[in-house]
């Protein structure tokens, strides 16, 4: 056969969106069961305390009361309490702490939103009417917030609060290289804690029909799910069938199976009707995995060429009051993979360490690992370069990588990249900034700009699936084991398969979300699904057309058969079929394998997109007020599929990033009350918010797939942290400032501004 093709750069109309547009979209609450229960949490007040009774006769007295579910029910119905959670090696060669966190709490509390009980009504409303009679008495524990915490601990596993202490690389190399260097700079970076807020909450429906289960959510792939719920359950594999209909945003917090989705799976087998539950957006708020919070505190060492000589960062992770299935390892792991992955430090001489801490509400997302490292190294950078007089680019161009592939200290290969050129590209973005910054301060602004190269490291579960259906219509469905949380998968799968094979796109159809239509699938995380889906797809449509033209070979009596623009032909002969021809020709002999194929590959190696950002935001000095004014991305994301879509993945993680540098920030008080559970106190950010964000793409292919892709769905974000606050630190620069910590509200930015000038004066 000739080479497919596959992926071909050209801009495409995503077919999702007539759909979601015109609301018809079938999200969780759009398909929920007629004649469904319905579902409401009860939920603790304390952030921590011993639960002295609990009492539920009441409530399973009001009208529409189906069911009463507390944790000593689940027990006595054989449901297995404990959450499955991750655990992370500590220095000492031991593990870390690994608390058994509860469906619904048992005998003690630990975050401000945790379930309770959970109550099953004809509608929510009288569901809603019977927690208020459920008589609860909690003795109040002093919350557990900080590091060394007073007794009693959150978790007797964690004592003081320290879950884990890690060490990654060389103490006495790095301490050695630091103490021998010209020049040394140390910062402290905070990381705010934010919250994913997806257009859609968490949602989910199950149906039991004596035999088997049905769940359906909103997530991110289907196989953890059933397999965490046929272990809590009791119920074997091949009895759970989960699906994932449309999902409006995952952003990694939807990706790992939560305690209400084990509750309401056994509350719809107690009752055998269909349970449904979703979340209301201060539950999201109080109950979704949220992201970041943690504090970095970097030692960075230069020698006299200003290159480095030592990078030492030591970490106080929250990753809240329970180890979930992403959390502790991935948080620490990703953080060690991409300390070094665009600049050069020598390999003795990279220390991380760090403590994990609970607190309120739980776990890690959004690409946890990727943004913090990022974020970390370029204001460190940044500061160097103020410190020294250097300027940022040059200071980036002395030290980032340039030879490819190059191995990082973990053993990671980067196979192919253009740092400097992309660094070079973007720099080229600031012309004209001399007077642009000399028309701010005659209005009596501040302008700042700043510049922050990211790296990811993309894969996943390097293991994925593809299955290719020729339907007797002429048309093709193919099976999936990512799933769509908006991105366009859907419209990208689809034309992969109509470039390579010639059947029209509207007439491809894909199936995700389905643990019985799909055998296995590595489910959407980390930007893993172009590269590792298409990949498979791409094996798949290969291994297909390969066994027909054996076939067809036969068929014609030939030696040699081709599939060459679109149509099997033999040399010397007027024979010429498409594809469909030959799936119909290929069914009247009885050749049904021919028409349905599947592939499983397994990508040995990561792809790592790369790119840098410039932003430059202008301030209000009376008022504080931050505006973003000019925002330029220079990408590598290896080879495109679709530009305008990889265009708007990076518009939407610029935007994204702006939020948490700007406008987002999930604060808790002092006793573990979240003080912004809702879009009245947590600011996310607006259309107005943002300038034209302008996108190149410089490309080099990555040999870790066929395809030559790198992945993009976490660029934006990673970047726009560290240009966005070095941005703010260069625009404040004059005035004497010289801390600043994200986010960057007007409050917080005028107060800086006030206490340099007293400090002045």
């Amino acid at each position: 056969m000739e080479q497919l093709k596959f992926g071909l750069a050209q801009p495409l109309k995503r077919r999702e969106d007539l759909r979601f547009l015109t609301g018809n979209g079938r999200y969780v609450s759009d398909i929920v069961p007629a004649g469904a229960l319905w579902a409401v949490f009860l939920r603790s007040d304390h952030a921590h305390g011993e639960i002295a009774s609990l009492d539920v006769s009441e409530a399973k007295a009001m009208p529409g009361v189906h069911l009463v579910l507390t944790a000593d029910d689940l027990l006595a119905r054989g449901v297995k309490l404990g959450m499955k959670g991750e655990r992370i090696d500590t220095r000492d060669g031991g593990k870390g702490a690994g608390p058994e966190r509860p469906v619904l709490a048992h005998s003690r509390v630990r975050f401000v939103g945790e379930a309770l009980a959970v109550v099953v009504a004809e509608t929510p409303d009288q569901a809603r009417d019977a927690l208020e009679v459920i008589s609860i008495d909690i003795n109040p524990l002093e919350p557990a917030l900080q590091l060394d915490c007073k007794e009693p601990a959150i978790h007797p596993e964690a004592p003081a609060n320290r879950a884990f202490d890690f060490l990654f690389g060389d103490q006495p190399g790095t301490d050695a290289a630091l103490a021998a260097s010209a020049h040394r700079i140390a910062l402290e970076v905070i990381h705010n804690r934010v919250t994913a807020a997806p257009m859609e909450p968490r949602a989910c429906f199950a149906e039991w029909d004596g035999e088997r289960l049905h769940f359906c959510v909103n997530g991110q792939g289907v196989w953890v799910q059933r397999n965490e719920l046929s272990r809590m359950l009791g119920l074997p594999r091949e009895r759970i069938r989960v699906t994932n209909p449309d999902v409006g945003g995952g952003f990694g917090m939807k990706a790992m199976t939560y305690p209400e989705y084990v509750a309401i799976a056994e509350a719809a087998r107690a009752l055998g009707r269909p349970v449904a539950w979703v979340s209301t957006r201060t539950e999201g708020m109080l109950t979704d995995n949220a992201g970041r919070d943690l504090v970095a505190r970097v030692d960075l060492g230069f020698d006299t060429d200003h290159r480095i000589t030592g990078y030492k960062v030591n970490l106080v992770t929250n990753l809240g009051a329970y180890n979930s299935q992403y959390g502790q390892a991935i948080q620490t792991e990703l953080f060690a993979k991409v300390l070094t992955g665009v600049y050069k430090v020598p390999r003795a001489a990279l220390l991380a360490t760090g403590v994990y801490t609970n607190s309120v509400p739980i776990d890690a997302y959004r690409g946890a690992g990727r943004p913090e490292a990022i974020l970390t190294i370029e204001r460190a950078l940044d500061h160097a370069a103020r410190i020294m007089g250097v300027d940022p680019v040059e200071l980036r161009l002395k030290n980032v990588i340039r030879d490819f592939p190059h191995t990082t200290i973990e053993g990671e290969i980067i196979d192919a990249g253009d740092f400097a050129g992309l660094l070079e590209t973007v720099a080229g973005r600031s012309a004209g900034y001399a007077e642009r910054l000399a028309s701010s301060r005659a209005k009596g602004l501040l302008r700042g700009m700043g510049v922050a190269a990211y790296i990811e490291a993309i894969l996943g579960d390097p293991d994925e699936i593809a299955r290719l259906v020729l339907d007797e219509d002429g048309g093709a469905t193919l099976f999936v084991g990512t799933q769509s949380n908006g991105q366009g998968h859907e419209s990208v799968y689809s034309r992969m398969v109509a470039e390579a094979t010639g059947i029209p796109q509207d007439m491809v159809r894909i199936v995700e979300g389905d643990s019985d239509r799909i055998a296995k699938g590595g489910g959407t995380g980390g930007s893993r699904s172009v590269t590792v889906q298409g990949t498979a797809t791409r094996a798949t449509v290969m291994g297909m057309i390969s066994a027909f033209e054996s076939f067809l070979a036969a068929e014609w009596g030939v030696e040699a058969v081709n599939f060459a623009d679109h149509r099997f032909g033999a040399p010397g002969t007027n024979h010429r079929l498409t594809l469909a021809e030959a799936a119909a020709l290929a069914r009247a002999r009885g050749r049904l394998d021919l028409v349905d194929r599947s592939e499983k590959i397994v990508l040995d190696g990561r792809s790592f997109p790369n790119g840098v950002h410039l932003a430059e935001v202008e301030i209000d000095p009376e008022t504080g007020a931050l505006r973003l004014d000019r925002y330029s991305v220079v990408d590598d994301f290896g080879v495109l599929v679709a530009p305008n879509l990889v265009e708007g993945q990076v518009h939407g993680g610029v935007a994204q990033g702006f939020g948490q540098a700007v406008t987002e920030w999930l604060v808790q008080d002092e006793g573990g009350q979240v003080l912004t559970a809702s879009f009245m106190d947590y600011a996310l950010p607006r259309a107005t918010d943002l300038p034209f964000i302008s996108f190149a793409e410089r490309g080099v292919p990555t040999r870790t797939n066929p395809l030559g892709m790198k992945g993009c769905g976490e660029a934006g974000t990673v970047g726009a942290l560290g240009a966005i606050s070095n941005a703010v630190r260069d625009a404040l620069a004059p005035l004497g400032v010289t801390r600043v910590d994200m986010p960057f509200t007007p409050c917080r930015i005028w107060t800086w501004i006030e206490e340099a000038r007293h400090a002045t004066a």
